[in-house]
């Protein structure tokens, strides 16, 4: 099942997609209050017009870093190497939901960078509160995945790397997390196997498979819940796939490019750059 929130003329309104068509579910409530309800069915009607947002907003956001190869190639441009405790343990910073926006929108260049990066995703929606769990169960807790286009600001980054608290500027500000276009049901995705890729403006910069996380989400999860409950639509990301930014290219956005982010059956979330702000103090 793929699921998505969508606005047509009102509200945000809990959605599927049927094909092409954007069929209402019939739940009077947002994305998480219909995952934590147990994703009741309802009364469907089919939506015409209908204008995809981000699928949730969600509780918290945690990122994590599960691909090496995107390590290797991002460490050795920001002149770091990978610590030897990023083997043993699947570290993460978290965010909050405002700053997240959905499809096929602007996304805003903030005043205080001019390095602005895309970061191609895999995310994990939670379905039912976990804690203590184990790698091996922690998928029967998870509802569906979509995609994460984590933005960053690498200027920014180098500065506040250094000082030992973890990304904050670098990677927040409104619109910094870009989520979509859908989520789907874990029955329809197979970790083993599923594709990641990012172009932009039609050319493939990079991409990579799931199988090649060296920490699984069975582990992401496993130590986010460490003495800690987690909820119906916290989100997890896997961090970035091999290939998946331009830091490890050493390309960098310019305003009006197109961004296509593309996972197997979740689809393509697209948006295109905006053109950098001005300071206020300027």
């Amino acid at each position: 099942m793929k699921y998505v929130t969508y606005q047509a003329g009102g509200g945000a309104r809990v959605g599927r997609l049927d094909g092409a068509t954007i069929v209402d579910v019939g739940f009077a409530g947002d994305m998480t209050a219909f995952i934590e309800a147990g994703a009741p069915a309802g009364q469907e009607r089919p939506v015409p017009d209908a204008r995809l947002l981000a699928p949730i907003k969600p509780r918290s956001l945690r990122d994590f870093l599960a691909f090496e190869g995107h390590l290797k190639n991002a460490f050795k441009n920001l002149g770091r190497e990978i610590p030897a405790e990023w083997y043993e343990v699947p570290a993460f910073y978290r965010s909050v939901g405002d700053t997240v926006v959905g499809p096929d929108v602007e996304l805003p260049w903030p005043s205080y960078t001019q390095q602005l990066d895309h970061e191609l995703e895999l995310a994990a929606v939670i379905g039912r509160p976990c804690r203590d769990v184990s790698a091996a169960e922690a998928l029967d807790y998870v509802f569906g995945f979509t995609i994460w286009n984590d933005m960053s600001a690498r200027d920014v980054q180098r500065r506040e790397l250094p000082v030992g608290m973890g990304p904050a500027k670098a990677k927040e500000w409104d619109g910094s997390n870009v989520l979509g276009p859908c989520i789907v049901t874990t029955d329809e995705i197979d970790l083993a196997t599923l594709q990641l890729e990012v172009r932009i403006n039609g050319e493939r910069w990079g991409g990579d498979t799931t199988a090649n996380m060296h920490h699984s989400f069975g582990d992401l999860i496993a130590y986010a819940s460490q003495d800690q409950t987690l909820r119906p639509g916290d989100v997890l990301g896997s961090g970035t796939a091999t290939g998946g930014s331009g830091l490890e290219l050493d390309r960098w956005l310019r305003p009006g490019d197109i961004i296509e982010m593309e996972a197997g059956p979740i689809g393509i979330l697209r948006n295109t750059v905006g053109t950098p702000t001005t300071r206020k103090d300027s």
